[in-house]
């Protein structure tokens, strides 16, 4: 009995995914994990910093990597990735949103200027040791903000829209599952576009679970608000 339980844990699967903090990303996760089930596979997914996303990728931590590009970043980006012996998979593109509780101020506008939002605190996620404007996850990572508050977590970032009436810039692809209908995702009047997709080992074959992943990443080109 004990051998047999030995050889099953020995044949079970690993499947790892890093990302920037999408709830998208986390949606496709977890329709993976329905769709491959947990008798064969060991899951792990990562929300973390985009250096070490790219860094998760590199050193095999995990097999697929989420993160956006766009004119700002793409000349850095593209060199680290180069570099970390990687490759970029674009699989959307969409515009900037303002992402904000629905009880804030703004959240009943058609489309929400970056004046407008200066009498708000702007919520970015903190970058650690790598900190770089290039390597920020939000849009308009130049922009001179009067009132900047980062965080590590995305439910941190939930909590402040909700008691300061803060905002972040997102993609505007919003999973009410995982973060609840009390949220709003406005257009941005100075919208950029940001193209989304994923990091790969450079010629690497992505592995049947990992071309489950990516399939459940590219519903979400239908839902591009």
């Amino acid at each position: 009995m004990l051998q047999s339980r030995y050889v099953d844990k020995q044949r079970k699967e690993k499947f790892s995914v890093s990302m920037q903090h999408y709830t998208f990303a986390v949606k496709a996760f977890v329709e993976t994990v329905k769709q491959a089930g947990m008798d064969r596979y060991e899951f792990a997914a990562n929300e973390t910093t985009t250096y070490d996303v790219m860094e998760n990728v590199r050193n095999f931590k995990s097999e697929i990597g989420v993160l956006y590009l766009n004119d700002f970043n793409e000349k850095v980006m593209n060199k680290i990735i180069h570099e970390k012996g990687l490759e970029f998979v674009e699989l959307f593109c969409c515009d900037t949103y303002v992402y904000l509780w629905a009880g804030h101020p703004l959240a009943g506008q058609a489309v929400i200027s970056m004046e407008e939002l200066d009498a708000y605190p702007c919520l970015s996620f903190d970058q650690g040791k790598n900190s770089s404007l290039y390597l920020a996850e939000e849009m308009k990572s130049t922009y001179d903000y009067k009132r900047l508050i980062k965080a590590s977590d995305r439910a941190t970032l939930l909590n402040f829209m909700k008691g300061i009436n803060a905002y972040t810039l997102c993609s505007g692809i919003v999973c009410e599952e995982l973060n609840g209908d009390e949220y709003r995702a406005v257009p941005l009047r100075e919208t950029e576009k940001m193209r989304i997709g994923y990091v790969k080992r450079k010629g690497a074959k992505l592995s049947h679970i990992g071309e489950i992943y990516v399939g459940e990443l590219k519903k979400y080109k239908e839902k591009i608000m």
